[in-house]
C-alpha cells in the first residue's frame, strides 16, 4: 500500500529538518498510539515491522494496550512504516488529513487529534502543530486544575462553615454541660459540708462516749478496789473470829463458864455473817494452790529429749515411732530433702506424690499431726495437688526458702509441744534444735516409710 509521488513523500522531505526538542505530550502520544492501532489492521503483515507482526491479529484496543510503546517507537524510528500508516490515515480521515497537510487545520478540531495526525503525516510545520497541541493541552489542564481548585475551595469553604456551625453548637453544648457540672459541684460541696458536719458531730459523740466509758471504768476500778478492801477486811475479821473460836473451843474443853459459851455463840454468828457476805460478793472458791505454780516435770510425761536419752540408735525406725507416740506430736518434713535423698532420679511431681503417699499411711498409723514443706523456688507453674488425708502440704512463698518456712513452723508451736523435724540439712537441724524441736535425719524417715 505504499504510494509514490504523494503528499507524504513531499511532507517527509520537507520535514526532514524538523524535529521535536521535547517528548510528545502525553495526550498527543495516546492519540498517536490509537491512530496507529486503528491503521494497523489495514496493512499486510509483510508491511509491518518485525517487532509488531505478532500483534497483527489483535483488536485495536488490545493492540494499543499491549503494543503501545512498540508502535510509538516504530512510528518515530521507521519512516517507511510511518508513511504506510500515514497513507492509511489519508484514506480513513481524508478531510482532516488534507486540511492539515494544506496548513489550515479546522479550528473546531481537537488540538490533540490535529497534533497526533500531524505527527504521523509530517507536513511542513508539523512540529509547531504538536507544540501548539501540547500548549493547548497544558492550558486545558491548567484550566481543569483551576476549576478543580475552585471546586475544592468551595467544598472547603462549605466544610469550614459546617465546622464553625458545629463548633458553635458544641460550644453551646459544652457551656450547658459546664453549667450543669457547676451546679452538680455546688450540690456535692453542700453534701460534703453536711457530711463533714456529721463527721464532726460523730467525733464529738465518740469523744463523749469515750469519756463516759473512762468514767465507768474508773468507777468500776474504784468499786473493785473497795470490794477488794472489804474482802481483805472481812478476811482479817474472819481470821480474828476463827482465832476467837479456837480460843472458845479450848475454853469449852477446859470447862469454862457460861460466859465463854456466849462468846462462842457470838463467834458462830460472825462466821455465818461472813459466809453470807461471801455469797453476796460471789467470791469464787480457790481452785489453784501455790504448789501448782511451780514448774516441774510430772511423772508419766515425756519430752523429745527424754526419748533421745533412751538406748535407741539414731537410725532405728523405732525411735521415730516413739517420738510420734508422744501426746500431740507434730512431724515437720523437709520434702525435697527427703525425696532427693531417697529417690533423686524421679521427676519432682513423682517425688512429691510418692512421699505424700507414705506420709498419709504414717499419719493414719500414728495419729500425729504431719506437715510436709516443699521449696516454692523449684516450681515452674502452680501445683495442682490434692493433699492426702492427715498431711498438710505447704510451699514456700517467692523469696522464702523451705528451710525458713520450717523454722517459722517450729517457732509458731507453743513451748513444750513435741515437734519432730525431718531434714539432713545441718543448718535446719541446728536451728530447730535451738527452738526446742527434735531433728531426725531423712534416712530415718525413709526407713520408717519402707516398713509401711
Amino acid at each position: 500500500m505504499e504510494r509514490t509521488g504523494d503528499p507524504a513523500s513531499a511532507g517527509d522531505a520537507e520535514g526532514v529538518a524538523e524535529a521535536l526538542d521535547r517528548p510528545l505530550p502525553e495526550g498527543v502520544r495516546r492519540r498517536v498510539v490509537a491512530l496507529v492501532a486503528d491503521a494497523f489492521g489495514g496493512l499486510m503483515v509483510t508491511e509491518l515491522p518485525a517487532q509488531l507482526r505478532q500483534y497483527a491479529r489483535f483488536t485495536p484496543t488490545r493492540r494499543a494496550k499491549f503494543a503501545g510503546n512498540a508502535m510509538a517507537a516504530a512510528v518515530e524510528s521507521d519512516p517507511v512504516f510511518r508513511q504506510r500508516v500515514a497513507g492509511r490515515l489519508r484514506e480513513t480521515q481524508q478531510e482532516l488529513a488534507e486540511a492539515i497537510e494544506g496548513g489550515s487545520p479546522p479550528a473546531a478540531a481537537d488540538p490533540e487529534d490535529v497534533a497526533a495526525l500531524a505527527y504521523v503525516l509530517r507536513p511542513a510545520g508539523w512540529v509547531k502543530l504538536v507544540e501548539a497541541a501540547g500548549e493547548e493541552a497544558q492550558r486545558a489542564s491548567a484550566e481543569r486544575a483551576g476549576e478543580e481548585a475552585e471546586r475544592e475551595l468551595r467544598r472547603l469553604r462549605e466544610e469550614l462553615a459546617e465546622a464553625r456551625a458545629a463548633a458553635r453548637t458544641e460550644a453551646e453544648r459544652s457551656r450547658g454541660e459546664l453549667e450543669a457540672a457547676r451546679k452538680e459541684s455546688d450540690a456535692l460541696h453542700r453534701k460534703l459540708r453536711s457530711a463533714l458536719s456529721d463527721v464532726k458531730r460523730g467525733e464529738a459523740a465518740l469523744r463523749k462516749a469515750a469519756s463516759e466509758l473512762e468514767s465507768v471504768r474508773s468507777a468500776a476500778a474504784v468499786r473493785q478496789a473497795t470490794a477488794e478492801g472489804e474482802a481483805r477486811r472481812l478476811r482479817a475479821r474472819l481470821a480474828e473470829t476463827e482465832s476467837a473460836l479456837e480460843t472458845s473451843r479450848r475454853a469449852a474443853r477446859e470447862g469454862r463458864s457460861v460466859e465463854d459459851m456466849r462468846v462462842r455463840l457470838l463467834l458462830d454468828t460472825v462466821l455465818d455473817a461472813a459466809q453470807g457476805l461471801r455469797r453476796e460478793l460471789a467470791l469464787p472458791p480457790a481452785s489453784m494452790r501455790p504448789a501448782d505454780a511451780v514448774d516441774a516435770v510430772q511423772p508419766g510425761k515425756m519430752t523429745p529429749r527424754d526419748i533421745a536419752t533412751r538406748a535407741l540408735s539414731e537410725m532405728d525406725p523405732a525411735l521415730l515411732d516413739q517420738l510420734l507416740a508422744l501426746p500431740q506430736a507434730h512431724l515437720v518434713v523437709d520434702g525435697y530433702n527427703v525425696t532427693k535423698t531417697g529417690y533423686p532420679t524421679m521427676p519432682l511431681d513423682k517425688q512429691r506424690l510418692r512421699l505424700l503417699g507414705g506420709l498419709a499411711v504414717l499419719a493414719a498409723q500414728s495419729g500425729a499431726e504431719m506437715t510436709c514443706v516443699f521449696d516454692g523456688a523449684e516450681l515452674a507453674a502452680p501445683v495442682l495437688l490434692a493433699p492426702p488425708r492427715g498431711v498438710r502440704v505447704l510451699f514456700s512463698k517467692p523469696g522464702v526458702t523451705a528451710d525458713e518456712l520450717i523454722r517459722q513452723l517450729v517457732r509458731a508451736e507453743p513451748p513444750g509441744r513435741p515437734v519432730v523435724v525431718v531434714s539432713t540439712d545441718r543448718e535446719v537441724a541446728d536451728g530447730v534444735a535451738k527452738a526446742g524441736a527434735r531433728p531426725v535425719s531423712s534416712a530415718l524417715l525413709l526407713k520408717r516409710l519402707a516398713r509401711t
